[in-house]
């Protein structure tokens, strides 16, 4: 009898098409995490390459590294680059439970 092997899971290698990153983000920005949402952004800018989104966002790689890992706290402009070199953006919407003003 054999030994099962298993190798670590990645989102990153399932990431290859916009419609997957945008779908990957917004569930990820839904939870209410700011961090989980800049974990979901480095997998996002790793799976596209760091040097290339990094290059796109007018950043340097190593500011991209920084601005993404653990604990940092990139300014919403940081994001907002790194969101576009990714070729998505945010979008705002009201609430459904909300019935307006109070």
């Amino acid at each position: 009898m054999s030994k099962l092997k298993t190798v670590p899971f990645d989102p990153a290698d399932y990431l290859d098409d916009d419609i997957a990153i945008a779908a990957y983000l917004s569930e990820a920005l839904a939870a209410g995490d700011p961090d989980h949402f800049q974990e979901a952004l480095g997998t996002v800018a790793r799976a596209r390459g760091m040097g290339g989104v990094a290059d796109n966002a007018g950043l340097g790689r190593e500011s991209l590294y920084k601005a993404l890992r653990p604990g940092a706290h990139p300014r919403f402009d940081t994001v907002q680059r790194v969101l576009s070199a990714l070729g998505v953006h945010l979008v705002v919407q009201a609430d459904k439970q909300s019935a307006g003003p109070p």
